[in-house]
């Protein structure tokens, strides 16, 4: 299977290395095991499980490995984050609660080097003056928010587009003067 240009409709956007797919790693924060019975007509009724097959369902069709993780816990985030090193090629985060605060996940990000989008379900510029400041935002490559649990969904479309645009680059016949 070719691994340059687009990828068509379950072709797979393949690791350059080895051939495999290319991974993505899905990082949802503190409370959002609760989806679906904490404050539903904030976050909606659906369940993180529910997010988390969706996510791996539209992976396949994109050609992507999906990976995802929950944690409550802001150093198994870190943790996860520095796990994904040279393994995950986009991180999709949604840090919740930690987007406010975290200087650590932060930091893991921009020492993990992954091209990364934040997504949160609800718009937070429409809640609480305290959740319109992200630590994350000024090292994000963008930010999608309001959309519900198709935020994921919108965010891993993203991701694809970010692996081919830097395979685009890295191609030989990109490199050629025109």
């Amino acid at each position: 299977m070719a691994t340059t240009g687009k990828a068509r409709a379950g072709e797979s956007v393949a690791d350059s290395a080895s051939g495999a797919p290319a991974t993505v790693l899905v990082i949802h924060g503190p409370n959002l095991n609760l989806l679906g019975q904490r404050e539903p007509e904030v976050y909606g009724r659906t369940r993180l499980d529910d997010i988390d097959r969706s996510l791996k369902r539209l992976g396949r069709e994109l050609g992507l490995k999906v990976e995802t993780f929950q944690s409550n816990s802001e150093g198994a985030i870190v943790d996860r984050i520095q796990q994904a090193r040279g393994r995950a090629r986009v991180l999709v985060i949604n840090p919740a609660a930690y987007t406010h605060t975290s200087v650590a996940i932060r930091d893991a990000i921009t020492a993990c080097a992954l091209p990364t989008v934040e997504v949160h379900l609800s718009n937070v510029y429409a809640r609480e003056p305290f959740r319109h400041h992200s630590t994350i935002a000024g090292i994000v490559v963008g930010r999608i928010m309001g959309f519900g649990a198709e935020g994921y969904l919108l965010a891993l479309r993203a991701a694809k587009g970010l692996i081919e645009a830097e395979r685009a680059a890295a191609a030989p016949e990109a490199r050629r003067p025109v």
